[in-house]
């Protein structure tokens, strides 16, 4: 019998690969070989050097990585090959997980998906048990397809743990393991789930903060849980109401005592509270009206400016630092309080717009350190103490001294700035031939400091607010913090839409004193102003005992 086996055989093979059944003739493993995974894939493929009868004594056992290459090369990578390679006998490998290899099952079925989530449990039996009581454990066992299991959030085959980086279960990972399926709008729908979930949640100052790199902050597991993850009706979950305020505390302590903790992130922007939609409402208009009326406003200067002094012959000399007939209009002490403001603002603009943009290759230098050492965070709180400081040294020095108090009175607006406003609007939008008079302090200087004093304010609250966040959420209700966000986030787009605009064009891209008005560095500008009133580059020198 075994020589007519080995005849058919070496027949076989000189016509082809050996078929199984030929295999089957001594091997019992045809009957569990076809429906496993592996029904279609012929003996010789991994049995290699057994094609001759007898088998050599030496031919090499299959291995996985023959045809499983890239799956190997991931294994490699995780915690359980990590166990192996260290000597742990009961660390597992893949016939531990897949069986046999006769009888491998096909992992995408019901079955299979169930059974992974007891294999798990074998070493996890903690984690099993757990799961089991979870919402996702109870509905892989009514037989929910869909249902998460295991692998579903650790990964089949590059397992990792929640300190490894590029774990799927890692804080910076957790978010978009999570939206597979929570991120997925066909399958919320089906189960009358919100889709917005981990969109709301990436929006989040938590999401923000972990996707920049932070270590210490919320994650989806923090206030849902890890294996025990149960709806939000459910007494036992951490985010039922009778819980959310223990489930805050753990990182806010005194969260929740003296107000209800609300909605952390927003599904659903219909429900916000109404002062912050109302608040969204009124930026999203004030800001592209706001700035595209400093657009249209200063393209027109620039235009007429430019017909002026170029086309018609009209070329004024300006001397970088010192004009030969310069105008006062910087105190040395001013001029240091605004090199503070500079940098300040500088400051708290990059280190703030990087947490919301933490992909842009821009914000990647001061985020490189953040899960070592929150460097972000630090420099915009900093900042935000220079520019506060700096903003009660400029109000102590004009009601201590009286020469910079005079010189800021010039600051207060006018009836007739409203008049300066209109006519020199329309100049420049050529609706007015004769250009109209312009005082020494603008309306142009005087919106911007006064937008200056009120954006600081507002920012110096709000950031406040957001700063002592345990103290916020203790005393407030937790409305405070959304609605100070906003305001934060918001206010922040318009200042510095508002200075790449208004300002810049007024100190460096003007005609008249272009490539750069120098008062904030010598005190003095070539802007000269007649008797009438009309602005430009010529006048009378500097004005006497200025510094």
């Amino acid at each position: 019998m075994l020589a007519l086996a080995g005849m058919s055989g070496m027949a076989q093979e000189a016509a082809g690969p050996v078929p199984n059944s030929v295999c089957a003739d001594c091997h019992e493993t045809e009957a569990t070989l076809k429906p496993s995974a592996h029904g279609g894939v012929s003996c010789a493929s991994c049995h290699v050097g057994f094609k001759e009868y007898p088998h050599p004594e030496n031919a090499p056992k299959p291995q996985c990585a023959q045809c499983h290459q890239v799956i190997t090369q991931e294994f490699e990578l995780s915690v359980h090959a990590a166990e192996i390679r260290k000597g742990n006998e009961g660390a597992p490998n893949c016939a531990f997980c897949h069986g046999e290899s006769h009888e491998i099952k096909v992992a995408k079925t019901p079955e299979a998906r169930k059974e992974s989530v007891d294999n798990c449990g074998m070493c996890h039996g903690e984690a099993l048990e757990a799961f089991n009581k979870s919402i996702h454990g109870k509905d892989v066992a009514r037989g929910v397809r869909e249902a998460p299991v295991c692998t579903d959030c650790h990964g089949s085959h590059a397992v990792g743990g929640k300190t490894l980086a590029a774990s799927s279960v890692s804080p910076q990972k957790l978010a978009d393991t999570c939206g597979n399926c929570h991120g997925n709008l066909k399958l919320m729908q089906r189960f009358g789930l919100n889709a917005n979930q981990v969109t709301s949640f990436n929006e989040s100052f938590h999401g923000l903060a972990v996707k920049a790199g932070q270590q210490n902050i919320a994650d989806c597991a923090s206030c849902h849980g890890y294996h025990e993850i149960l709806p939000s009706t459910d007494p036992e979950s951490m985010i039922h109401p009778k819980n959310i305020a223990a489930t805050c505390g753990s990182c806010h302590p005194g969260a929740g005592t003296r107000f209800p903790i609300t909605r952390i992130h927003e599904v659903d922007p219909s429900s916000q509270p109404e002062i912050i939609r109302y608040a969204r409402i009124f930026y999203i208009w004030l800001i592209p009206g706001t700035i595209g009326f400093m657009l249209l406003h200063h393209l027109g200067d620039f235009i007429r400016k430019m017909f002026s002094l170029r086309f018609r012959g009209r070329l004024y000399s300006t001397r970088m630092l010192r004009p030969a007939q310069p105008t006062f209009r910087m105190h040395r002490s001013e001029r240091w309080l605004h090199g503070l403001l500079s940098l300040s603002f500088i400051l708290l603009a990059y280190t703030g717009f990087a947490l919301h943009y933490p992909d842009e290759w821009w914000s990647r230098p001061v985020l490189h350190w953040e899960q070592g050492y929150p460097l972000r965070g630090t420099i915009h709180r900093i900042s935000g103490i220079v520019l506060v400081v700096t903003g009660l040294i400029h109000v102590a020095m004009i009601a201590l001294n009286k020469r910079l108090r005079e010189h800021w009175l010039e600051l207060i607006p006018r009836v007739s700035d409203a008049r300066e406003m209109v006519e020199g609007t329309l100049w420049r939008l050529g609706l007015r031939k004769e250009r109209p008079a312009v005082s020494p302090h603008s309306y142009v200087e005087k919106a911007e400091y006064w937008a200056l004093v009120w954006g600081t304010a507002v920012m110096a609250v709000t950031g406040l607010l957001l700063w002592a966040n345990n103290i916020t959420l203790q005393y407030l209700p937790k409305v405070w913090i959304d609605f100070a966000r906003v305001i934060h986030y918001y206010e922040a787009v318009l200042a510095t839409l508002a200075i790449l605009v208004w300002h810049f064009y007024t100190v460096i891209f003007d005609p008249e004193i272009y490539p750069m008005d120098p008062a904030w560095v010598t005190g003095y500008s070539p802007r000269q102003f007649d008797d009438d009133g009309h602005g430009h580059v010529h006048g009378h020198g500097p004005e006497k005992g200025a510094e």
